[in-house]
């Protein structure tokens, strides 16, 4: 099984309607799809590598060598036991925010990321959009639930990470199994570094790298205000003994005074699909609340944390 690749650009053009049922298919089977001509230039994809890579090497590869999870799988091994380093992650990683200090002084990348980050979110927008559409809601749904009504108070952040070379693969996650909180997440997966696995049917499945391409997944409040139509999808991070993964992951979630819930209307037609569904599925939630919970229970059943998250609203 590979996980879908889709040419975006083709929304614009006679296979509009194909496009859009294959979207569609990626939101309710997989949970992830890849876009192609996804409308961010060749020139600034490579540039954001490139700066990404130099801000690794230049300010953070020696830190890394001294950081907590390369000591404790040091002292792993000096004890001689087999067992795994479940509580880490063998990750490099920061998070990048327009209006807070840009914690990289690598020269270009503050403006090669500004501007990478506009493209993006834009992006997230669009396929906002088409997930509205597909889902039967009225265009901006999505986005206007996100930022709590009117206005521009949802969050979008990047998350900049790498995966090194690690010894002993097989002691260590890169990124422990977890869904992803929020909305849209927009991935700037490595070319060449594999290591991205979702679960499907109970399998790990590789997120093949393909070159340029963004990976789109949905994060739980895309389930939530679904109705279950589109899931949260558990996926991980594996390491390997070569090879330095870069990943750059955007995410546009709600603002932490957003409440989501269900979509009425989508409430109404699992009613009348289902004579039996007497309530909507998922409990209202502020997402503030929620983050509170995810926190503290990010690697565990997402079920409870949406129930634990409840408040009277």
């Amino acid at each position: 099984m590979a996980i879908p690749v889709i040419d975006f650009s083709k929304l614009n053009g006679e296979e509009k309607a194909k496009t859009m049922a294959a979207i569609a298919n990626g939101c309710e089977e997989w949970g992830f799809f890849q876009l192609v001509n996804h409308g961010i230039s060749e020139e600034l994809l490579e540039r954001v590598k490139k700066v990404c890579s130099d801000c690794f090497k230049l300010e953070r590869e020696e830190e890394f060598k001294r950081s907590t999870p390369v000591k404790l799988l040091n002292d792993l091994l000096e004890r001689n036991n087999e067992e795994k380093l479940e509580n880490v992650d063998w990750e490099d990683v920061f998070t990048v925010m327009d209006d807070n200090q840009w914690p990289c002084k690598t020269p270009g990348f503050k403006e090669t990321m500004g501007e990478y980050r506009c493209e993006l979110k834009k992006l997230a927008e669009k396929v906002m959009e088409v997930m509205d559409e597909n889902l039967s809601l009225q265009k901006g749904y999505i986005k206007k639930a996100f930022n709590g009504g009117e206005g521009n108070s949802a969050f979008f952040g990047t998350k900049v990470s790498h995966y090194p070379s690690c010894p002993h693969p097989e002691l260590v996650n890169g990124l422990r199994a977890h869904t992803d909180a929020g909305g849209v997440i927009l991935l700037f997966q490595d070319d060449n570094v594999g290591g991205l696995q979702i679960l499907k049917d109970q399998q790990w499945i590789d997120v093949q790298p393909v070159p340029n391409a963004i990976v789109i997944n949905t994060g739980d409040q895309i389930e939530v205000l679904s109705n279950g139509r589109y899931k949260s999808v558990w996926h991980r991070i594996l390491v390997y003994p070569e090879g330095n993964r870069r990943s750059v992951a955007s995410f546009y979630n709600p603002s932490l005074r957003a409440t989501i819930a269900p979509a009425p209307q989508l409430v109404e037609q699992a009613k009348k699909d289902d004579p039996q569904v007497n309530d909507q599925a998922y409990p209202k939630i502020v997402f503030g609340d929620y983050m509170s919970v995810y926190a503290e229970q990010k690697f565990l059943p997402k079920e409870p944390r949406f129930q634990a998250a409840v408040k009277a609203i």
